[in-house]
């Protein structure tokens, strides 16, 4: 049940628990203690960092790629919400993109 935003603007890698929870509430305009998981990115785009409180504190989870880059949503500003599956090829480094629209067809017969 835990929800998992991801900040668009880019942030510098040297902010802690206290100055990422400071983004989500002037940037995404949200709780840092409600439970969902934040998830916020350097300018290359090799590097994120996610934030989620417990009930009991902060955990703050880390990732640096050695090669290659991360593959982002699109998004200019504000938060996007990810899926699971979302979450999923973005840190395995997987692009995703969604499928193109289809057209609509009947079939006329059998």
């Amino acid at each position: 049940g835990t929800r998992i935003w991801f900040a668009a603007a880019p942030v510098d890698m040297r902010l802690g628990f206290d100055g990422l929870a400071a983004k989500v509430q002037a940037v995404l305009a949200s709780d840092p203690f409600c439970g969902h998981a934040f998830v916020f990115r350097n300018r290359r785009g090799d590097r994120l960092k996610l934030l989620l409180w417990d009930g009991l504190g902060f955990w703050l989870l880390y990732r640096r790629l050695d090669q290659g880059r991360l593959h982002w949503p699109r998004a200019d500003m504000g938060a996007v919400e990810l899926s699971a599956a979302q979450w999923a090829m973005l840190v395995e480094g997987r692009p995703w993109t969604p499928l193109p629209a289809l057209d609509k067809c009947t079939p006329t017969r059998l």
